[in-house]
This record gives C-alpha cells, structure tokens and sequence, in this order.
C-alpha cells in the first residue's frame, strides 16, 4: 500500500463525526473533517511517513499532490504537509519545490494550511537558500491574484530570528500595508501584525522604528499585534 493509501485507510477506521462538525464550521471548511485532534493525526501520521519511505523525489511530489488534488477530508491536507515536512525529505526543500508550495498555498487559501507551508517551507527553503529565493518573495509579496501567496511572503521569515533579512522584511511589510491592493484584508493584516510581533523577540528597537515610520499607512490591528509584548 503507498503512503497515499494507507493514509486513507487508517482515516477511514478513525474519527468523530460531532468533532468533525464543529472542527469543519470552525475552520469555515467546504472540505468535511474525519475528527481527529491534532495529536492524534500526528500519532495516526508517525508510523506511516516511517514505513512508507520515497526513494525519488519525483513520486514524493506525486503523493503530495494526490492528497492535495484528490482530498476527500481536510486532514488529507495536513498528511500531505506532514509528508513535506519529514526530516528524511530535508535535502529536497530547495528552490524548485517552490512551484509546488506556491500551488498549495493558492489553492489551500485558508490560514491552517497556508501558515505551516509559509513558516516551515517556504521559510526554510528560503533560509537555506537566500539569493535564489528572495526575488521570489519579492514577488510573491504583491502577487495580484492571491492575499494567501503575500500572505506567505510576509510570514517566511517567522522563524529565522536573528538571521531575518530585515531588508526583505520591510519591502515585504511595506507591500502590503493598509493602502495596497490587499492591505485592508484581515489576514493580510493580521500576518503583518504577526511577522514584526515575531521579530521583535529579537530586534525590538526594529520593530517600534518600522511602526513609527509606517503609522499612517498601518491598521489598527497590525499595530497592536506589532507592540503586543513591546
């Protein structure tokens, strides 16, 4: 059985249909959930990425893209960002993986999903590989037909710390402030508020010259998120 399969199989004798409910209308989900908590997925997902292993990276793509395309269950998604995320897999997030993520994040379009690909793929294959992949988020940054893709410009330095390029950072912010084409959008906003909360655990003066420089063009909600622990 591949890893597709099996983690159909184990999906299909699982779940809670009250939780999978109140999961799908919290999430405002078109997608139906099976029920299971987040620890348990994970626990259902960890012998399966162990045994079912890809030698190519051609068929690991594949499998991705079948959970993806084919998903019948929202945890379907999360299995395939789990396999994305596999340490064995590590060497393979690299610059052309990003037409992959790119499509995922697109067509995922909801903050779940679009927040583990921007933070823990997108931002490591850019941390590992910064001159190729910061023309991309620049790009991606004030793409005209998605708020998740800038979305995911905006986040992709979430985790870098003291190895953010604040440069990167600030045409990202920049971008999409209040009076851009999506800056009035909530979660536009809201990754905004986030990204500069995020970096100033480690550059607080950064944070608070950005904010004061880009009052007028900043939401009320990006502000606060911005200062929360200043």
């Amino acid at each position: 059985m591949t890893y597709v399969g099996a983690v159909r199989a184990a999906l299909a004798e699982r779940g809670d249909a009250v939780r999978a409910a109140q999961q799908q209308a919290y999430m405002k989900s078109e997608l139906p959930y099976v029920g299971l908590t987040a620890p348990e997925l994970r626990a259902m997902l960890k012998p399966l990425l162990v045994e079912h292993r890809f030698i190519d990276r051609a068929s690991w793509e594949a499998a991705v893209l079948e959970l993806w395309e084919d998903v019948t269950h929202r945890e379907e998604w999360y299995a395939a960002v789990a396999l994305l995320r596999h340490r064995a897999y590590a060497a393979w997030l690299d610059p052309d993986l990003l037409p992959l993520l790119g499509t995922l994040v697109r067509t995922g379009a909801w903050w779940d999903v679009v927040d583990e690909i921007a933070s823990h793929l997108v931002g490591q294959v850019l941390l590992d590989h910064r001159r190729v992949v910061t023309p991309v988020m620049d790009g991606w940054s004030v793409d005209v037909d998605s708020l998740w893709i800038r979305r995911t410009a905006v986040l992709s330095q979430l985790r870098h710390r003291e190895e953010t390029d604040t440069d990167l950072l600030q045409r990202a912010l920049v971008a999409n402030l209040d009076d851009t084409a999506y800056g009035k959008e909530f979660f536009v906003r809201k990754a905004l508020g986030w990204s500069l909360r995020e970096h100033a655990k480690t550059d607080a003066a950064w944070v608070r010259a950005f904010v004061s420089t880009y009052a007028d063009r900043l939401s009320g909600l990006s502000r606060r998120e911005a200062l929360k622990h200043l």
